[in-house]
């Protein structure tokens, strides 16, 4: 998952179209369902005491600051750390189906577990417009996804070994069903908790939803994934954490579903007794209006889409990862495959955290001017070369392998291979997320944001399952042992093997797959490139969406 899909997941929920009339904080006290009635007539004296009763308020509730709200920070915090559990542990699954062997083209299909997060959008105004008023309107989704990610859970936690260790190989179908249900109700809570963040935080503090958001789920997918990866790395856990050798880790995959599927239930039990919304109404709200204004939203979307310039934009964002899809999504398999350790790749990531937090303020720099993109054109050749980089460090890796793993220079490449990545991924991304605060009309600037950051998302994931699919029809095997067998196909590498004969990989599909992905993504650059910076001369007018028509 690159990094990008972590940041652009918090604009999932709907945003209030232009020209809906919206209530100021202070009135949150009443039912927003009575906001359209006639109010009684007031002397001039008591309106302008209630509106200073509301300033002191607002100034007491201001001087109280974080240490205010702490507890609804901290509960926020959790929620979101919660959603990075799943999502740590989906990242984790490839690397374990690596190790047992399975196809890319089975990795292909459970790469759609990571679709989710692409496409909440569609599903994001039902969560925001349908709930249950007495029990709150965010409670009403939060809860029962909850609930379900924790029996998910629980059921994984009995059934997880049985489906990886098949006699016939994983059920990777079962998995990527069970998996991508997780990751639909960890998007749909995403929904939301975002939604929630906005109310339960005052106006004076609800800047700290995004940092809860971005470190909860930071910290939880580093629970769910390299945390995990290491404790149930009986090699791992044999060599820093033990005196005493064992053949399992400190922590089996069941285990830690169940602890989670348990801590799950239980903090939701707790949130849907103890923690009230705040400006929660009282049944009066009418669920009909809600559900036009769901239409609504969908028909700008629309509209929006139908835009010349929002349409070339989207198509140009929907092929621009292909060059890249090659060294993104396969080159960690291969090195899992080559022999280095998947917890030791994991782990890669922890000092990489400093890196992913300066990369976007230094570069925010060169993007927050008036041509954003140019910054986006010149990364783009870089990321292609490091793709080239990346398959060359895999045919380097067999030969560097030693009888005790492998040696610390060879991780300090990796690690160096990594962050010159980075650098450039983040290039790229800052630079489009610059241009979509840019271009976006401000009358419905979350719909459009959401709309371009969904379509960015979803250029990065179908180029990834594709290669994925694509690694085991470019790869070319021999029979070497066996007279007149061949490997083309598993059941013939079966019938090779069983011969006495061993099936030899003579064109490695990911090298094929590396050079086809970087010629494309040269002539990409090329030739679509400069179209994409052209688009930086178009007017402002050219973005603006007229709804009305």
């Amino acid at each position: 998952m690159e990094s990008s899909d972590l940041t652009t997941r918090r604009n999932g929920r709907q945003r209030r179209v232009a020209g809906a009339s919206t209530v100021p904080d202070h009135t949150g006290y009443m039912d927003r369902g009575e906001t359209s009635s006639p109010e009684p007539e007031m002397e001039e004296d008591d309106i302008l005491i209630r509106r200073s009763d509301s300033e002191d308020r607002r100034r007491h509730r201001g001087r109280l600051g974080i240490r205010g709200e702490l507890g609804n920070i901290l509960l926020l915090l959790f929620l979101y750390v919660l959603q990075g559990i799943p999502l740590g542990l989906a990242g984790s699954i490839p690397l374990i189906l690596q190790g047992k062997n399975v196809s890319y083209r089975d990795q292909a299909f459970f790469s759609f577990v990571f679709w989710p997060f692409s496409l909440k959008l569609f599903w994001a105004p039902l969560v925001d417009a349908l709930y249950f008023s007495r029990f709150g309107r965010r409670k009403s989704w939060l809860v029962p996804t909850q609930y379900l990610l924790g029996l998910f859970m629980l059921y994984l936690s009995v059934t997880v070994n049985s489906l990886l260790q098949r006699e016939k190989g994983p059920d990777v179908v079962t998995l990527t069903a069970v998996f991508f249900m997780l990751a639909f109700l960890a998007a749909t809570q995403d929904i939301a908790v975002d939604g929630w963040a906005l109310t339960m935080l005052s106006r004076e503090n609800v800047g700290y939803a995004s940092t809860c958001n971005s470190v909860g789920q930071t910290a939880g997918y580093f629970l769910g994934n390299v945390l995990f990866l290491a404790l149930e790395s009986p090699e791992f856990c044999n060599k820093y954490l033990r005196l005493v050798p064992k053949d399992t880790g400190i922590v089996t995959l069941p285990d830690f579903l169940f602890f989670w599927g348990v801590m799950f239930l239980v903090s939701t039990t707790l949130v849907a007794i103890f923690k009230r919304e705040n400006n929660q109404g009282r049944g009066r709200r009418n669920v009909p209006e809600e559900t036009q204004g769901v239409m609504e939203t969908y028909k700008l979307l629309f509209s929006i889409v139908k835009m010349p310039t929002v349409f070339t934009f989207c198509s140009l964002l929907l092929t621009a990862k292909i060059g890249f899809s090659a060294a993104d999504a396969v080159t960690g398999l291969k090195l899992v495959e080559a022999g280095v350790p998947k917890e030791q790749l994991a782990l890669l990531a922890v000092p990489m955290v400093p890196l992913q937090i300066l990369l976007p303020v230094v570069i925010s720099r060169y993007t927050a001017g008036p041509r954003p993109l140019d910054v986006f054109y010149k990364a783009f050749p870089f990321r292609l070369l490091i793709g080239l980089e990346y398959a060359l460090l895999v045919w380097w890796t067999p030969s560097v392998k030693q009888e005790g793993g492998f040696p610390l220079y060879y991780y300090a490449i990796v690690f160096l291979s990594y962050a010159l990545h980075q650098v450039a991924l983040y290039s790229m991304y800052v630079a489009c997320m610059a241009f979509h605060a840019k271009v976006s009309d401000p009358l419905i600037g979350g719909t459009y944001m959401t709309l371009l950051n969904t379509v960015t998302n979803l250029g990065g994931n179908w180029p990834s399952t594709v290669a994925l699919w694509m690694v085991d029809p470019l790869t070319s095997k021999e029979c070497q042992g066996a007279v007149g067998q061949s490997c083309s196909s598993s059941l013939e590498a079966g019938l090779c093997v069983k011969e006495g004969g061993v099936c030899v990989t003579t064109l490695d599909g990911y090298y094929v797959e590396s050079v086809v992905c970087v010629v494309i993504g040269l002539l990409w650059w090329l030739w679509l490139g400069k179209k994409m910076r052209r688009l930086q001369e178009q007017s402002p007018g050219a973005w603006r969406c007229r709804v009305n028509q």
